[in-house]
């Protein structure tokens, strides 16, 4: 696997600038009538240095022997585990302690077809991912109801919103729905 390209760099806290670039990444995502295109940055905030980036099928279908598309965390957590030799469950050996996850969207916590969903994957980390920024919760279109913020609250994981990128996330996330005419 090729290495990321050098990232920006990003006042320490500016959590604003982080969801920024994770819209960034989003936009990287293939538009489609299926899917959200949803980014995600992963850093750790002690040091504040971005570890790994992912959007909505950046990587294969059936990454790791995972079936299904490829959604934007998950990218982030299978770039860790490339880079560490290590499979996917285990990256919380390996993240800083202060390991904090920046998404456009919720976290699903329902998948259509294969695929672990991301809610899962941030807690088989036993607590390497201490907080979860998002920019929007999951819009109702494919699952319903989307409960992943909350779940993450039950067990333990702060999540905050961050708030007045709400629209332009929304607009980038549903690139390729058909749009209703009045």
């Amino acid at each position: 696997m090729a290495s990321e390209p050098p990232h920006l760099t990003i006042s320490a806290g500016d959590h604003k600038a982080y969801m920024e670039y994770a819209l960034e990444r989003a936009r990287l995502s293939p538009p489609a009538s299926t899917k959200f295109c949803v980014g995600a940055v992963l850093v750790d905030a002690d040091e504040n240095v971005i570890l790994s980036t992912g959007y909505s099928l950046e990587l294969p279908r059936d990454s790791l022997g995972d079936p299904g598309s490829t959604h934007a965390e998950q990218c982030c957590f299978i770039k860790v585990a490339q880079k560490h030799n290590l499979p996917e469950e285990r990256i919380g050996e390996v993240l800083p302690k202060n390991t904090v996850l920046y998404t456009t969207m919720e976290p699903c916590n329902k998948r259509l077809r294969g695929n672990r969903t991301c809610v899962e994957r941030i807690l088989r980390l036993n607590g390497a991912i201490k907080v979860v920024y998002v920019g929007i919760r999951e819009p109702e279109v494919f699952v319903g109801e989307n409960v992943g913020m909350q779940k993450l609250k039950d067990a333990g994981v702060i999540v905050e919103v961050v708030e007045g990128m709400q629209d332009r996330i929304l607009q980038v996330s549903t690139a390729g729905h058909e749009v209703e005419k009045s």
